[in-house]
């Protein structure tokens, strides 16, 4: 490709500028297309996201002929830079980076509601008017902020040393190639977002073989220290953890041994069963057969009196705060390893023992490895029971029938416990295995279409018109693939209990009238009419206000992709038994019994969607329920069939003022 720019020439109108560079005319359609060709070479071909950058940033700086090219991808929060590419033309000629990356994201935040800032003599433009302060070895300046889904995710800089006088041409082409790169921008996020998604199954995976592998050598094998040096290994490895003991319990006074709701300690001797460390670990400290009463452990006392909650602590400055400072045992060394996590072993409430895993560094412990870690805890306690109750079996063998006989129940009982284990390990496999496969329908399917409008994208000698309907076909895809990410990371947030609550005042009045009016806009071509029936009084009530907006929208959107054509839609709410009772009803081809009990599955859809070619993840009306829980709520459907279509009514009921200790 030809450069932009050619030979310099001066600034017009100014007298204390250097020379600046002259544009001239180009072809700027096909010279940015070619550039933006060139873009999606990079995305395709480059093998880090870094590289990415910095080579899109390379050609563009060449194109324009400037002495830098900055591009800065940031975070959706908007608060960090994630990637950054930067190009100079000429080693000798340096500007100060991180001053520079700062001012860029400043202006590009300052500039959002414009399509581009450009300063033609920086040190000559006011403070007031350039809101940031920029190095002083930029002369001029003409950045493009980037969007993406919404927020700004970047911005690209064209940097000269002199003041520059820059051309509308310029100006035009920037904007053009800016288009290239914040697609190139988008593509990267949603590699990121799908690369994590992977990273989670493969987890998932792993950690599945695990639990496979321990349940396996506890049917094996009849040594319980193998066990222990299995499931410590290969937990400590799925976890990359540096340290970890199981530590087994004995009790002086058998009595004493099932955890007692008086919270008395029991007198017992701990004895660490299986050590496992890191080779590289500079700490090194072998306790394997260390014995001690648990009198001389607080640690131990306090695992006890919060059975069946784990120990968990995430840092030193942790167990100040929690005061585990008055441990002095030797074994956990705090100062060593800050980070621990402490799981009871234990089985029909009495504890066993303890597994334990610690980090040399600060640790925040994530919920799934915590409940990986529980998943061994049972494995274990499973274990060290079936190692006792054999134990006992061979100590019993001469003894009476009736003794033999109670053995051999308590067996029977571990036997079945152990295999309603199992079935519930299948049972996992098998949800996971369908959401695997329904992710990676909802996946592929926009990613297919996007990598064919990319490739007619490449075809040579599109007309403008294409070009923007093959855009747009990526814009779609993307936007759809990113709606289902947010959707099952907000079901994740809700079913995980960790979404806030914002309770305020709400007419639900005005609330359903303004939305019923957008829906009736938007299915305006099937006919649909809505109709809102609420008293004349406001019916006002406490709650989150952008749950409650978000379930009447899920529902008014299903409501209007199953009613027949030209059909109505009817809204009813009104105050019963001190509470609001809001009914959405529709007429349609309905919904089967069968289909009802589950309508609320996460990826449920109704029988005859699919040939219907009615879209759709299937998430919405689980994501309903999880709202409509959050804040207190219930709902209800019911399918009733009558002159050769059926009527669909979903009933969801809100109390008046929001319960907190209920949450």
């Amino acid at each position: 490709m030809k450069p932009l720019l050619s030979s310099p020439s001066p600034c017009p109108g100014e007298t204390h500028c250097s020379p600046k560079y002259s544009v001239r005319l180009m072809q700027h359609q096909q010279e940015s297309a070619h550039l933006g060709y060139q873009i999606n070479q990079i995305i395709l071909n480059a093998c880090d996201d870094q590289t990415r950058l910095q080579k899109i940033a390379q050609i563009l700086g060449e194109a324009f002929q400037v002495d830098w090219c900055t591009i800065i991808m940031t975070s959706q929060q908007q608060n960090t830079v994630q990637s950054v590419g930067h190009w100079c033309a000429n080693s000798d000629i340096t500007v100060p980076l991180q001053p520079l990356l700062l001012s860029l994201k400043q202006l590009a935040l300052a500039y959002a509601e414009s399509q581009n800032f450009v300063f033609d003599n920086v040190q000559a433009t006011s403070a007031q008017a350039l809101t940031v302060q920029l190095p002083r070895e930029v002369g001029s300046i003409l950045g493009i902020p980037l969007w993406y889904d919404g927020k700004i995710s970047g911005v690209v800089s064209f940097i000269r040393a002199q003041p520059y006088c820059w051309s509308e041409e310029e100006i035009e082409s920037a904007l053009t190639v800016a288009t290239s790169v914040a697609i190139a921008i988008a593509q990267i996020t949603q590699n990121r977002l799908i690369a994590s998604l992977q990273q989670q199954v493969e987890t998932s995976a792993q950690y599945q073989t695990l639990i496979n592998q321990i349940t396996m050598a506890s049917r094996s094998s009849l040594d319980l220290n193998q066990i222990f040096q299995l499931a410590l290994f290969r937990t400590a490895q799925a976890l990359k953890v540096e340290r970890g003991f199981i530590i087994t319990l004995k009790y002086t006074d058998p009595r004493f041994k099932v955890h007692q709701q008086q919270k008395k300690i029991p007198k017992a001797t701990a004895t660490v069963a299986c050590e496992w460390q890191c080779s590289n670990s500079e700490t090194a400290n072998y306790l394997s057969n260390t014995q001690f009463p648990i009198s001389e452990s607080w640690l131990c006392q306090q695992a006890l009196l919060n059975f069946p909650q784990p120990i968990i602590i995430n840092s030193q400055e942790d167990s100040l705060k929690l005061n585990f400072a008055q441990e002095t045992n030797p074994i956990f060394d705090f100062q060593a390893w800050p980070a621990l996590a402490m799981l009871p072993l234990e089985n029909q409430g009495t504890v066993l023992g303890f597994i334990v895993l610690q980090h040399s560094r600060a640790h925040p412990w994530q919920e799934d490895e915590l409940a990986l870690l529980e998943l061994v805890g049972t494995q274990v306690s499973t274990a060290i029971i079936q190692s006792q109750t054999l134990r006992q079996v061979q100590s019993l063998v001469d003894e009476r029938t009736a003794q033999l006989q109670r053995s051999l129940e308590v067996q029977a009982k571990l036997y079945e416990k152990t295999r309603q284990q199992i079935d519930q390990l299948r049972q996992l496999n098998q949800l996971k295995d369908e959401f695997v496969s329904t992710m990676n329908h909802e996946l592929r399917t926009p990613l297919t279409s996007m990598s064919l409008a990319i490739r007619m994208l490449r075809q040579p000698g599109l007309t403008a018109e294409r070009q923007a309907k093959y855009l747009d076909i990526l814009e779609q895809q993307c936007s759809q693939e990113i709606n289902l990410i947010n959707d099952l990371l907000k079901l994740q947030e809700l079913e995980s209990h960790k979404a806030l609550l914002n309770v305020e005042s709400v007419n639900l009045t005005a609330q359903l009238k303004n939305i019923a009016r957008s829906f009736e806009d938007k299915w305006t071509e099937k006919g649909l009419t809505f109709t809102v029936n609420v008293p004349k009084t406001p019916l006002m009530l406490q709650t989150d206000a952008e749950s409650l907006h978000r379930i009447v929208q899920e529902l008014l959107t299903n409501a209007g992709k199953y009613s027949e054509p030209n059909s109505k839609v009817d809204i009813q709410a009104r105050h019963q038994n001190n509470q609001i009772v809001l009914q959405i009803a529709n007429r349609g081809s309905g919904i089967s019994a069968e289909d009802v009990a589950h309508i609320f599955d996460k990826f449920r859809r109704g029988q005859g969607v699919t040939q219907q070619a009615i879209q759709g993840t299937g998430l919405g009306l689980a994501l309903v329920k999880c709202l409509v829980q959050h804040i207190n709520g219930a709902i209800a459907v019911s399918s009733t069939a009558s002159d050769g279509s059926s009527e669909v009514c979903f009933t969801l009921t809100l109390p008046l003022t929001f319960d907190q200790a209920q949450t």
